[in-house]
């Protein structure tokens, strides 16, 4: 079995910034990509970005609509990823979630209980 726990949701200003952190515990894989995905209120769950193991810019991707505003990042030492957010806007306030999978290209295999960040205009 494999946990994930994320941390550094909050409440913030339009334009702030935050960073959240998730790691990952339990039976890993050898290698494995993770990512984050968010669901706003009466929305479904989206994409935002992932990273696959190596951690090298390369191997991050990103939906369009966080493009040049977040960054996701991994310390393998720590089995741990971040999203850092900056130019937050209003439409960004959801529960943020962290994911693993087996491979660079499927993260979604197993899900962190999520964190909520609001951004207020």
């Amino acid at each position: 079995q494999v946990q994930l726990v994320e941390s550094g949701g909050g409440l913030v200003q339009a334009g702030g910034s935050l960073r959240l952190s998730c790691t990952a515990s339990g039976r890993l894989f050898s290698t494995y990509g993770m990512g984050w995905f968010r669901q706003a209120p009466g929305k479904e769950r989206e994409f935002v970005a992932a990273i696959g193991w190596s951690g090298d810019s390369d191997s991050a991707y990103y939906a369009d609509s966080v493009k040049g505003r977040f960054t996701i990042s991994r310390d393998n030492a720590k089995n741990t990823i971040y999203l850092q957010m900056n130019s937050l806007k209003p439409e960004d306030t959801a529960v943020y979630y962290c994911s693993l999978g087996p491979s660079d290209w499927v993260v979604d295999e197993y899900w962190g209980q999520g964190t909520q960040v609001t951004v207020s205009s």
